[in-house]
C-alpha cells in the first residue's frame, strides 16, 4: 500500500468524486463529522467511494445541521479491485461482524455466505455485512469495497465457481502438511478461500469439495471459524501475494 496518513479521518460516500466538486453528507455522517470528530469549517477529511480513488475534502460553511464538503484534490488513485473471494458458513452476529471486518482487512474482494449442512445461521443480514465491510475499509485505508454475495447452498456455490479460480479448502480433518508449499505449487490466478461452520463439514460435503480444491490443514488445533478465517487468508496472501487477488 502507498504511503498513507493513518491519523486522517476517512469517510466512504456514495457520491461521484472529482476535483472542484462538493457533496452534502447524509444525516448520520453529518452528525459524525460535526458532533463526534468536531471537524471545523476548513478542516479536512479523506473521502472515497470505491470507484474514484481517495480525495481530500474540506468542510464548507453551512447550516447547523447541514455538512457540506468541497473536494480539494485526489490523494490516491483507485486501484484494481481485489479478486480474492472469502466463502464462509455464516456465524452469529458478533462473530460474523468480526469475521467480515478481518476478511476485508486481509484483502478479500468478494464475500460469499455459503450454507452447509451444519451451518447454524441460515438468515444473513447483507446490509449489516456491507456496513461492516465499509467500516473496515474506512479504518484500514482500503479503497475498494468488497462485493457481498447473496447466501447460497454449498453445492450451488461450487457448481458456479469459475474453473480458473483456485479453491483453497481449509479442513480440520486434513493431514498436517506445509500449507505455504501447497499454495505456492498451485496454478496462478484468482483464489477462493472456503471456511466451514463451527460443526465442520459432513463427509458428503468433503467428498464434493475435495476433487476441486487444494485442501489445507491449519495446524494441530481446532480453530473457531472466525480465527480460521484470519489464519487462512493470511496464509493465502503470504504464499500467493498478487495471485490471491489482494489489494
Amino acid at each position: 500500500m502507498p504511503d498513507h496518513d493513518f491519523r486522517a479521518q476517512r469517510l466512504h460516500v456514495a457520491d461521484d468524486l472529482s476535483a472542484g466538486g462538493s457533496l452534502a453528507l447524509a444525516p448520520e455522517q453529518a452528525h459524525y463529522v460535526a458532533n463526534v470528530i468536531r471537524l471545523p469549517v476548513g478542516g479536512t477529511v479523506l473521502v472515497f467511494n470505491g470507484r474514484d480513488g481517495e480525495w481530500l475534502a474540506a468542510r464548507a460553511a453551512g447550516g447547523k445541521r447541514e455538512v457540506r464538503l468541497d473536494i480539494v484534490r485526489q490523494t490516491r488513485p483507485q486501484p484494481q479491485s481485489p479478486t480474492l473471494e472469502f466463502a464462509f458458513a455464516p456465524l452469529k452476529h458478533a462473530r460474523l461482524d468480526y469475521m467480515v471486518q478481518k476478511a476485508v482487512e486481509m484483502g478479500a474482494g468478494i464475500l460469499s455466505p455459503v450454507i452447509t449442512r451444519f451451518t447454524q445461521v441460515t438468515r444473513v443480514n447483507l446490509d449489516r455485512m456491507g456496513a461492516n465491510a465499509v467500516e473496515a475499509a474506512e479504518q484500514c485505508g482500503i479503497l475498494s469495497i468488497p462485493q457481498v454475495a447473496a447466501p447460497q447452498p454449498l453445492a450451488g456455490w461450487l457448481a458456479a465457481l469459475p474453473p480458473e479460480r483456485v479453491l483453497v479448502f481449509c479442513d480440520e480433518a486434513a493431514p498436517e502438511a506445509d500449507p505455504i508449499k501447497a499454495l505456492r505449487a498451485a496454478p496462478p490466478g484468482p483464489a477462493s478461500v472456503l471456511i466451514g461452520p463451527e460443526g465442520g463439514f459432513s463427509p458428503d460435503e468433503r467428498a464434493l469439495i475435495a476433487p476441486r480444491a487444494i485442501t489445507l490443514s491449519l495446524g494441530p488445533r481446532i480453530l473457531r471459524a472466525d480465527t480460521a478465517a484470519v489464519a487462512a487468508l493470511a496464509l493465502v496472501e503470504a504464499a500467493r501475494g498478487g495471485n490471491a487477488g489482494g489489494q
